[in-house]
């Protein structure tokens, strides 16, 4: 009998993975993440979080207790500071926009507890994520692909996972639609069937990240002034984490039009704004790529592709050339912003993905 450790957020998805495993003949254990100190998920409690807070492990404990194996819970709270956190403070301090649930995959979901999964001798992980894998025995590759209901699909926030990871991956989601899951948990009885589901960065409370930053570095975050597309000074902005490219709220900053973030400098404390149309651009450049579908790109290939989570995917081209991945989409995509992922489609097929620069 095949082994499976499944990590369970104490939401319905990744209990419905756990039962339909169960179901399919693995000998399951769940576990569930610690990833922060005793105050901080004493905060999350208290704030409505999930993933983190207290409830959360009693829920994944109740299902496990329920469908009859084994939970148990790993403590990557240093894991989790050191590459999640501490990368998305920097990030910010560096200008870019970062997604921390991307760093949370690529080295605690999928590394560290994976590594943890196969020194006790399990066969696979799995997970509740929204997402297909498979074997293509043509091009002797595992595939991530998008899954049967699009509307959840996370292929975004998976681009990274290495052949090495998706031999040992399982997503028992992927063919379902998200009404079928809650279905599927309803009628087993699990405590979570209609539990809401994970919005916000789990560690930014409201979603609060200058605030964060500030507590969780020590860093001094000065004003510094907003400039216009010339250089010219339009006024005094209120430290630069504070601002995302293609922001237009909270600005503090008249101008008689609407104006956007357009740009940051962290070298020289500006923020630069302009009007929509200074948000748009046809070309984009990617460092950290990771290719899943193919082993290199050797010629230009057409793709589609997208630059957030919730973008629809945009025809272009991908190259690689002097060392650089590069993409030109067919028509400008709006505020595409540095620290964010871009991610390459092919079909229904996850190619690869990296960071915008």
């Amino acid at each position: 009998m095949k082994k499976v450790m499944v990590g369970m957020s104490g939401g319905v998805d990744s209990s419905v993975a756990a039962l339909l495993l169960r179901e399919q003949g693995y000998e399951v254990m769940g576990v569930t993440l610690k990833l922060f100190s005793d105050e901080d998920i004493v905060q999350a409690e208290k704030e409505g979080k999930t993933c983190c807070a207290l409830s959360d492990v009693m829920d994944a404990r109740s299902v496990a207790y329920r469908l009859g194996f084994e939970h148990i819970v790993f403590n990557f709270k240093d894991n989790f500071r050191q590459y999640v956190m501490q990368q998305f403070a920097d990030s910010y301090l560096s200008g870019r926009t970062p997604n921390p649930c991307i760093e949370c995959n690529r080295h605690c979901k999928f590394d560290k507890m994976l590594r943890r999964a196969l020194e006790l001798d399990y066969d696979y992980i799995a997970t509740g994520h929204y997402a297909v894998r498979e074997y293509d025995e043509d091009r002797h590759r595992y595939l991530l692909k998008r899954p049967a209901d699009k509307s959840k699909d996370q292929t975004y926030v998976l681009y990274a996972l290495t052949q090495e990871q998706l031999a040992h991956t399982l997503f028992p989601l992927g063919g379902l639609e998200k009404s079928q899951v809650r279905q599927i948990a309803e009628k087993a009885g699990l405590v979570n069937s209609s539990k809401p589901d994970s919005q916000d960065i789990c560690f930014v409370p409201d979603g609060k990240y200058a605030e964060f930053i500030k507590k969780f570095t020590g860093a001094d975050v000065p004003a510094g002034s907003f400039v216009d597309t010339n250089g010219n000074i339009l006024g005094t902005h209120k430290g630069i984490i504070n601002y995302t490219v293609g922001q237009r709220k909270g600005l503090g900053i008249s101008l008689g039009h609407p104006a956007y973030v357009v740009s940051k400098n962290i070298s020289e404390n500006t923020v630069t704004l302009g009007v929509e149309s200074d948000l748009y651009t046809s070309v984009l450049t990617a460092d950290d790529v990771n290719l899943i579908s193919v082993p290199e790109i050797t010629s230009p290939m057409r793709i589609t592709a997208k630059t957030r989570y919730s973008q629809t995917e945009q025809p272009a081209f991908l190259y690689y050339e002097n060392n650089t991945y590069r993409v030109e989409f067919d028509k400008p995509q709006r505020a595409v912003t540095s620290g964010q992922a871009v991610v390459f489609y092919d079909g229904d097929i996850v190619v690869g993905g990296g960071t915008i620069r």
